[in-house]
């Protein structure tokens, strides 16, 4: 999110926020994020490439 969103929320009786009302494109950049982050948790574990070695692959499968 690069600027503040229009944020609202939704109150019940005592004026406790119970739901917050968000843009469509502030909701989807979100979602994004956290895609992001469990891909990253998912991937934690997994040994580690040097950059040469990774330059080889890409050149062995004709991507660099």
């Amino acid at each position: 999110m690069k600027k503040a969103a229009a944020v609202q929320y939704v109150t019940d009786q005592k004026g406790r926020k119970t739901s917050v009302i968000l843009p469509v494109e502030t909701y989807e950049e979100m979602l994004e994020d956290i895609q992001d982050l469990v891909a990253v948790a998912e991937r934690r574990k997994e040994k580690t490439l040097s950059l040469t070695d990774m330059k080889k692959r890409l050149k062995k499968d004709g991507l660099l």
